[in-house]
């Protein structure tokens, strides 16, 4: 069944009212109060609507399955509240929920029998829930239905930003903090005294709720600390290099193994210009992002991470490019225990194989070679190479949207897609993506 953008949207929202109802009532129930659980101040639990609606995404072909459907639900939710919880830690410096008391637990993150809610939430949201919901958003007018959909969701953005700029605020209180009469000189007029008040309380009131909702926040965590070097730490401009890093890497590695394995030389970049696989290069900077912290534990905790991480992550791709492109960039339905052609056992343990050789050998070597780049031809070079990648994916994408559209016989629309069709016709986007196939 496919659902279109407002459809995917309605579902986010009301799975993410379910998340917080179920949350918020768990919670009441633990500490006998009531506590409004969520990331924002509204009734919204996001957690739990991103991973529905990954699972409505991903996982429709395995609704003729209960076992791979349960897993696969299982997979994604882990993956998810583990994501989730690694990003609030990144963006406050401290945990907001631990599991650590729990059997079987992982990283304080996520537990076995969490892992398993999530599986049977999961089944019965992608076998009944979806088709329920979205038949009521169906019952409206398409015009009501969009105007509510848009509204929340515009509501919801709003109450996300206030709530992020109140816990980044909060993280930079912990690290300096100034006197309401210094903060009182910096304004000049009734007006913004009074924004300013005003912002305080609402600011204090989101803080408040937080601290009840979870009190993991107020406890001390490991700062990262800032060093007078281009990209030090790990922010956006070292994520960013090492994106490019990984794009490139990973192109150069899967081209080697096609050759060592098919015998032939054939390209296996995302992008129009330049061996640039974008699949290698958000996972190395994702990677990076959520594995800093870790890098000094074991390896078989990296290893867990990558292979199941990085299934994830594969699947979600192929489902993503398939939907979006119409085409299916790798096919793995001849290579034992795989999963619709789209992940297999084998290339999930090289993740996580992969996890480990990064952050333990890799991402050591880089990093220190990305610092030594002077700070202002730093800055400059990367604003650069931002501009060129986002030209070079704009374009990709387009020429990919093409190229699925002129296989259907449909022909160009305006001067832009006939541009298109005449730089990147179908012999060239064949030799740049020979394994592109229609689906």
């Amino acid at each position: 069944m496919k659902y279109t953008g407002i459809e995917l949207l309605w579902l986010f929202l009301l799975y993410s009212f379910l998340g917080w109802t179920l949350e918020t009532a768990a919670g009441t129930i633990r500490q006998k109060r009531f506590v409004n659980r969520g990331f924002t101040t509204g009734p919204f639990c996001m957690v739990y609507g991103v991973a529905a609606v990954v699972m409505t995404a991903a996982l429709q072909e395995l609704r003729g399955s209960f076992l791979f459907l349960f897993l696969g639900c299982m997979v994604v939710g882990t993956a998810v509240e583990w994501f989730a919880g690694k990003l609030l830690e990144r963006l406050n410096q401290k945990k907001w929920w631990d599991y650590s008391e729990k059997r079987w637990n992982f990283d304080g993150y996520i537990c076995a029998q969490y892992s398993l809610l999530w599986g049977i939430l999961g089944t019965v949201t992608v076998r009944w829930g979806d088709g329920l919901l979205v038949g009521l958003c169906r019952l409206l007018p398409s015009f009501v239905s969009s105007l509510l959909t848009l509204g929340a969701a515009g509501m919801l953005f709003l109450d996300m930003a206030a709530s992020a700029a109140t816990v980044w605020h909060m993280k930079r209180h912990t690290e300096k903090k100034e006197t309401d009469a210094e903060k009182l000189q910096q304004l000049n007029s009734r007006l913004a005294l009074a924004t300013a008040r005003l912002g305080s309380r609402l600011e204090a009131r989101v803080a408040r709720r937080m601290e009840q909702a979870y009190p993991l926040i107020l406890e001390v965590s490991e700062q990262f600390g800032r060093q007078k070097v281009f990209a030090g730490g790990c922010g956006f401009y070292k994520l960013f290099w090492l994106f490019l890093i990984g794009a490139f890497l990973g192109d150069v590695v899967e081209t080697i193994f096609c050759r060592l394995t098919a015998g032939v030389w054939m390209s296996r970049s995302s992008l129009v210009w330049g061996p640039f696989s974008i699949v290698w290069g958000l996972a190395i900077a994702a990677a990076t992002a959520l594995l800093y912290k870790d890098r000094e534990k074991p390896d078989r905790h990296l290893f867990v991470i990558g292979t199941v991480l990085g299934g994830a992550y594969e699947y979600i791709c192929s489902v993503f490019t398939e939907l979006v492109f119409g085409k299916v960039f790798w096919d793995y339905s001849k290579i034992p225990f795989n999963l619709g052609g789209r992940i297999n056992l084998l290339y999930c343990f090289f993740w996580g194989i992969a996890a480990v050789i990064w952050i333990k050998n890799l991402y050591p070597l880089f990093s220190g070679w990305i610092e030594k780049i002077p700070v202002l031809w730093g800055y400059a070079i990367t604003w650069m190479l931002v501009a060129f990648m986002a030209v070079n994916i704009a374009v990709s994408s387009m020429a990919l949207v093409r190229y699925d559209r002129r296989a259907e016989g449909r022909p160009p629309r305006n001067a832009v897609e006939q541009l298109i069709d005449e730089r990147f016709n179908d012999t060239r986007m064949e030799k740049i993506y020979p394994n592109a196939l229609s689906r």
